[in-house]
């Protein structure tokens, strides 16, 4: 689905009145537009940052995100912004637009990865973003900083490590269900089950939804007949965005006893990047040991 963001009157007024605010203390500020990034940014810079993320809330719908006046402010006094790009959040380019700041480092993730509007945009799922993500982070604080730049490279070298084990369990998942077909209703988990090797069916309607339009009543049909039949081992859905066609999809499903495994756009309170990937990997692994066609 498409992010829909109006700058309206109110928030210009507001730059009009900005001062250029620093980082609390010696703290170098940071901005990240989705909260896995900023927790990101929390493991790599420590006590040396201070981050504040704009979509942290797993019930809203990121897509629906609307931004503000304190927003606003945040972006305009940091000295660090990431954000995903590929037309996920271009709010955030707007707002970076309208609160410059001579050196301040933008860090985009679709840049880093080679991705454009219309690819698919939710690439924390891939596995090489977010090494290459820190990778920048720690180059950027650590030109802000170089008093401290051992410091960012030692966290750097703990954070990559601190992945091993998400890729062993890929590749374990990958080792005793690759082929097995899946489906979603929207293309949220789409790089993680290519790693997987995961036969993928439905694309046509997970872009749909994606792009917030109507589904044809062919792919709808031929969905429903998939989970009638078994031909899908397991139903992915986002969580956070679930309207009635998927809502009545999930519930197929699950009539049919199909596994359902719900994922996320925001890394749910209370865990780190590295433990939400590990649940859902857990679950998708739970679900596909589950009832098969």
């Amino acid at each position: 689905m498409k992010t829909t963001i109006g700058l309206v009157t109110a928030l210009l007024c507001t730059l009009a009145a900005l001062t250029d605010v620093g980082a609390a203390g010696n703290k170098i500020a940071i901005v990240a537009a989705e909260n896995f990034y900023g927790d990101v940014a929390q493991q790599i810079g420590g006590d040396r940052v201070s981050v504040s993320s704009v979509l942290s809330n797993p019930d809203q719908d990121p897509h629906l995100f609307e931004t503000s006046p304190s927003v606003v402010r945040e972006i305009a006094a940091s000295q660090v912004v990431i954000y995903n790009g590929a037309d996920y959040d271009p709010w955030m380019e707007r707002l970076l637009g309208v609160t410059p700041k001579p050196g301040r480092v933008v860090i985009v993730a679709a840049d880093l990865m080679h991705k454009k509007a219309g690819d698919n945009p939710h690439l924390w799922y891939d596995s090489a973003t977010m090494p290459a993500v820190a990778k920048a982070l720690a180059a950027a604080l650590s030109a802000a900083d170089p008093a401290h730049a051992d410091h960012y490279t030692t966290s750097l070298r703990a954070f990559l490590a601190s992945l091993r084990p998400l890729n062993d369990k890929v590749a374990e998942i990958r080792g005793k269900y690759a082929g097995a077909t899946v489906a979603a209703t929207e293309p949220v988990f789409g790089y993680m089950a290519a790693a997987l090797h995961l036969k993928m069916l439905e694309s046509n309607f997970q872009l749909s939804i994606m792009n917030n339009t109507e589904p044809s009543a062919g792919d709808l049909v031929a969905f429903e007949s998939d989970l009638k039949t078994h031909k899908v081992r397991v139903l992915f859905y986002n969580k956070q965005a679930s309207d009635k066609i998927v809502q009545h999809l999930v519930g197929l499903a699950r009539a049919s006893k199909i596994p359902v495994v719900g994922v996320t756009e925001t890394c749910p309170p209370g865990l780190s990047y590295q433990d939400w990937m590990q649940k859902e990997l857990n679950e998708t692994e739970t679900a596909l040991a589950g009832p098969s066609s």
